[in-house]
């Protein structure tokens, strides 16, 4: 929590005009179960904030401050935050499936037991940025880094992950299953905790350097009619 006194609004439809005065009042605010559907959010400054069980389906929030932001089982469906800046915020247990966050800073951000489904994360900068437990089903996330870091349980399925780099990084519980990752780099990296399914023989180049079972190396030596005893 910010060391920063908080005032609370609960239980209140917001548009912009009511946002805006808010944030002109410099105190961070607490918003509880508030009604921001479609809101046009663009441009504000709503640094240090706290936003609990909110809605926010499909609202703006291009270009907008969200330093240190925190967002707790919100859902914020297709919601557009294209260059906003989220840098040391967190987004726990909500639902952010399609939303837009390109060229969007996510320096030390984080992000947990939530669901990214289908989210566009093109252009991010992203230094330190965190996720534990996130479906990250079909998301875009090309040429994103993950370097270094610990991935649990995250689900990538499907996704783009063209050209990621995921040189030293540890997965436990995820998948990668069907994922997109012509160009990426594994050097380094332990693959033993990630669902490989899908994957190709050809493919497997992708690899070298990195760790993966004897399971899995079976299942990629399946396609040449080889078995691993």
């Amino acid at each position: 929590m910010p060391d920063d006194p908080f005032q609370t609004v609960a239980e209140r439809t917001l548009q912009r005009a009511d946002v805006a005065a808010l944030s002109e009042l410099r105190i961070p605010q607490h918003v509880i179960a508030c009604d921001l559907d479609e809101a046009d959010l663009s441009g504000l400054d709503l640094s240090g904030w706290l936003f609990e069980r909110c809605s926010l389906k499909r609202a703006k929030l291009r270009g907008t401050k969200l330093e240190r932001v925190r967002w707790l089982g919100c859902r914020a469906a297709f919601a557009d935050f294209m260059g906003a800046d989220l840098s040391d915020g967190r987004v726990q247990s909500g639902d952010f499936n399609n939303a837009v966050l390109r060229r969007t800073t996510l320096v030390s951000a984080s992000f947990a037991g939530c669901k990214l489904t289908g989210a566009d994360l093109s252009e991010a900068r992203a230094l330190d940025c965190r996720f534990e437990e996130v479906l990250l089903v079909s998301a875009k996330l090309p040429s994103f880094s993950f370097r270094k870091t610990t991935l649990r349980k995250i689900d990538f399925s499907h996704s783009d992950l063209r050209k990621c780099d995921f040189r030293d990084a540890v997965f436990e519980d995820c998948s990668l299953m069907d994922a997109a990752l012509t160009g990426s780099r594994f050097e380094g990296a332990d693959l033993r905790g990630a669902d490989l399914g899908g994957l190709r023989l050809v493919d497997a180049t992708l690899f070298r350097g990195a760790t993966i079972s004897r399971q899995q190396a079976g299942q990629l030596l399946a396609e040449l009619g080889l078995k691993v005893r």
